[in-house]
């Protein structure tokens, strides 16, 4: 799709499948975002806390999220995100990244958003509105 504008009501974006998630991955979005727990960094923390190992920021993957409408920044602009965390995102995880016109109103666009990892579990859902200028 080249541009929003032609996107109807119940059409999708083009999904986005994220690289495996790594470990460099994670240490990085720590650094960025000032999050150092170690649940998300260190294998023996994880499995302290009673994980199978460690786990991505919920935070990575909604930032990660957003990379579906970067490619549409000439025509407007995320003007509202809302989430929910459905599961985790282990290291290794191919996350892909879905998006879905809901409804459409002059210049608003809502859409419903995905991660889903690759067994096809839920890991986050939610709602985008975008506005085009």
């Amino acid at each position: 799709m080249s541009s929003l504008l032609a996107l109807q009501v119940g059409e999708s974006i083009q999904d986005i499948q994220l690289e495996p998630v790594s470990r460099m991955d994670l240490i990085k979005y720590s650094g960025a975002s000032g999050d150092f727990n170690p649940i998300h960094t260190i294998d023996d923390e994880a499995k302290k806390a009673g994980l199978p190992g460690i786990i991505a920021h919920g935070m990575w993957t909604m930032g990660n999220l957003a990379k579906l409408f970067t490619s549409y920044y000439e025509e407007g602009f995320v003007q509202d995100y809302s989430i929910r965390f459905k599961g985790m995102v282990f290291l290794n995880d191919v996350v892909t990244l879905k998006a879905t016109l809901k409804e459409k109103q002059e210049q608003l666009l809502r859409f419903t958003v995905q991660a889903v990892n690759q067994q096809g579990n839920e890991v986050l859902k939610g709602e985008v509105v975008y506005r085009q200028y």
